[in-house]
């Protein structure tokens, strides 16, 4: 082997015509662009949704009410789900890991306790946010409501 033989891998290098590089190259001249427009300019891009020209979906779409932006969303588990979560898995302690790991929750979502449904073991519960009726009930058996942070 040497220099005067060597060749690269098969199916590395594509044989592609080069375009812009003069009329004899058949790819010369627009250089595959057409004539004027957007499209043959160096640098252009569409618009996020541009339907070329026609009205575009977000725009035909009618839109009303109000989207508060700063909202903050909660995933709601209730008591009583919370109370076969203890009674199936023999828990004291129920944090967002828990619920995460047995799919009540997933790992990026603000869990907020409510109060639907009975509670009859004292537990330690660690969530984002809590009903009242969920707080005086968890404290009621002597149990702990602990808010963590986001």
């Amino acid at each position: 082997m040497n220099l005067s033989n060597l060749k690269p891998a098969r199916g590395s290098v594509r044989n592609r015509k080069r375009i812009a590089r003069g009329q004899g190259s058949g790819k010369g001249g627009t250089s595959t662009r057409g004539h004027k427009g957007g499209q043959s300019r160096s640098g252009f891009h569409y618009k996020a949704g541009f339907e070329g020209g026609q009205m575009p979906l977000q725009r035909r779409v009618p839109k009303y009410g109000f989207h508060n932006i700063s909202r903050v969303e909660y995933r709601g588990i209730n008591l009583d789900v919370i109370q076969q979560l203890s009674e199936k898995h023999n828990l004291t302690s129920i944090d967002t890991h828990v619920l995460v790991s047995h799919g009540l929750a997933s790992r990026r979502e603000l869990v907020k306790i409510l109060g639907r449904g009975e509670l009859k073991t004292k537990l330690e519960v660690k969530a984002h946010a809590f009903s009242g009726s969920a707080k005086s009930a968890i404290e009621a058996l002597g149990g702990e409501a602990v808010v963590v942070k986001r």
